[in-house]
């Protein structure tokens, strides 16, 4: 019963904006994208409403509008409060009403698109809108997934748990020949996390130090009979342990990379997008 709670506290905290209040906000997106849709077709407007009739600038108007005050949940952030416009409210306002952009801003194109500002900002929006929803699916999903590797413990009970076993190792190579102590040695003295974000989103450390002296210790090992109290047995042992643990550590530090990186296309894309946006406002207004 304990571990269900458990379970459905964190689907709460992880998804819980996506439902908040029965799907409250997805409910309006729905509705303003079929009055728009609807009022697209219904519009006088020959041959069709675009950008530059009556129609074209009321969905351009509501569409500047949503990307201005969409743009305010990073500042939003900073704020916790509780009620109507919590946190949580305005993230789910956020995924749904900037979902309904697709909509209001094809719309407000009358499918005109070129070579020019204005299907800049449309494609800007478009690529601001799917890295958006890259962003939702790995908020969805990856918390459990950190949670499930984690076991329980905090990446600073990871990285201690790691100290204490090179502090064993170092104790347990002592009574090694000069050649197996080495090997123990490159797994003490290299940094395990070493490289940039690509190693740390790939997960994968071909050249770990651990990794290898492991592989030497076993060799030797397996060609030796079965002395007892060997001190290789004891090092293959911990290396075991040491290896095990880094996999959980980079696992950990790999989902956290998926969790944070998503952020460094979405935000300056929404910059470039608020750019193009006053360029195609401005060229309307005093050039057309």
């Amino acid at each position: 019963m304990a571990s269900r709670a458990i379970r459905g506290r964190d689907a709460a905290l992880h998804d819980g904006f996506l439902r908040h209040k029965g799907f409250r906000w997805l409910k309006i997106s729905a509705v303003l994208c079929l009055l728009v849709t609807v009022g697209y077709f219904l519009a006088d407007v020959k041959p069709r409403p675009n950008g530059g009739s009556w129609y074209g600038y009321t969905l351009g108007t509501i569409g500047v509008l949503l990307i201005l005050w969409l743009t305010a949940l990073g500042i939003r952030k900073r704020a916790m409060t509780a009620g109507r416009w919590s946190l949580k409210a305005w993230t789910s306002a956020h995924v749904y009403l900037g979902l309904s952009l697709i909509v209001i801003g094809t719309l407000h194109t009358g499918f005109q698109l070129g070579w020019n500002v204005h299907t800049l900002a449309w494609a800007l929006m478009m690529l601001v809108i799917l890295s958006g929803i890259w962003g939702i699916t790995v908020y969805a999903t990856l918390p459990r997934a950190l949670s499930s590797n984690r076991e329980e413990l905090t990446q600073t009970q990871m990285l201690e748990g790691l100290r204490a076993i090179d502090r064993q190792l170092h104790e347990a190579a002592q009574p090694l020949d000069a050649q197996a102590a080495g090997w123990v040695q490159k797994s003490l003295e290299q940094n395990p996390f070493e490289g940039g974000i690509l190693r740390r989103l790939s997960g994968k450390y071909r050249g770990c130090a651990t990794a290898k002296a492991l592989a030497k210790i076993r060799k030797a090992t397996a060609a030796r009979p079965d002395l007892g109290d060997d001190p290789l047995e004891k090092v293959d042992s911990l290396l075991e342990r040491k290896k095990a643990m880094l996999a959980r550590v980079r696992e950990h530090l790999r989902l956290k990379a998926m969790l944070e990186i998503w952020l460094y296309v979405h935000v300056p894309l929404t910059f470039a997008l608020i750019a193009a946006l006053t360029a195609h406002i401005v060229s309307v207004f005093f050039f057309w």
